[in-house]
């Protein structure tokens, strides 16, 4: 059932266009400020339609978990720049000379990465695509498979760094699928393995639609953008779509991947931390504080 269309969605769209109408116009700050500005709006008008076709969403009835998200997708993609500085894939240019109003630009654009990606994820699951087969509840992954996915995926993180090279961005964007997502199997987390075992493919299928479309608005919006990243992407061909070689845009498949699984791992840390027994503060005779 289909329910009101919140007004920040409505902003949103407002944010959007006003972003593209004022880039246009060359008109400051929003020449340089233009992906994080378009990139609020984009998450307003989804989040918007999210609850209106579910009666829940992030910015809705989980408030509090989107105002952790944000910094948690600043952390996770500050993991990503630091294995750029041995991958050099890309590079920023038109940035602010402040560091300041550079950083400004950092965190805000960095923190709006994970919430794209999910909320097209939650939005295209809303509209029931690619709908699953009928769920198999017998089946699972054995421990063997687990674990060595897991170390496979930790092989894959630790070669970049160990021996750095532009020509290794396939085994960070992987790494972390085959590394992370078979723990949050065992620890009872959503997880890709496990519907996919168990016949969901539909989680699957419908990460690789959000990390395109979001793949696609990413590079043609910082395209016209004033600050925006360059690629240095070897064996990728002549032809771009936008900044990005054509090839790279299977890279957002494998990303949104990710997005989803360190979520869900931040999350089963979480869940973790407070099944954590709590430590009582007892006084000695002597006034001195014990812990037990």
């Amino acid at each position: 059932m289909l329910r009101g269309w919140k007004l920040y969605g409505k902003v949103g769209l407002l944010i959007i266009a006003a972003a593209e109408i004022l880039l246009f116009l060359g008109v400051e700050p929003f020449t340089v400020y233009f992906t994080p500005i378009v990139w609020t709006g984009y998450i307003l008008l989804v989040d918007s339609l999210v609850y209106r076709i579910r009666g829940e969403s992030f910015l809705s009835t989980r408030f509090k978990q989107f105002l952790a998200l944000l910094p948690l997708s600043i952390g996770f993609w500050y993991v990503f720049e630091f294995y750029n500085l041995f991958l050099k894939n890309w590079h920023y240019v038109g940035l602010p000379e402040s560091k300041f109003w550079r950083y400004l630009g950092y965190f805000w654009s960095f923190a709006t990465i994970w919430p794209a990606i999910l909320l097209t994820y939650q939005l295209l699951l809303s509209l029931g695509l690619f709908q699953p087969r009928k769920a198999n509840q017998n089946s699972g992954l054995s421990q063997k498979f687990l674990t060595v996915s897991i170390i496979v995926g930790f092989v894959l993180l630790v070669w970049p760094l160990v021996f750095p090279s532009p020509y290794l961005a396939a085994p960070v964007w992987l790494g972390f699928v085959l590394f992370l997502d078979p723990i949050n199997y065992l620890w009872g987390e959503k997880s890709i393995f496990k519907d996919w075992v168990t016949g969901k493919r539909q989680t699957l299928y419908t990460l690789f639609a959000s990390g395109l479309i979001c793949g696609i608005l990413w590079e043609f919006w910082n395209y016209w953008a004033e600050a925006k990243w360059k690629y240095a992407i070897p064996l990728a061909g002549g032809f771009k779509i936008f900044e990005m070689p054509a090839i790279g845009y299977l890279g957002f498949l494998a990303f949104a991947c990710e997005v989803y699984i360190m979520y869900n791992f931040a999350t089963g840390v979480w869940h973790k931390l407070k099944r954590l027994p709590a430590v009582a503060i007892e006084k000695s005779p002597d006034g001195a504080n014990l812990q037990t």
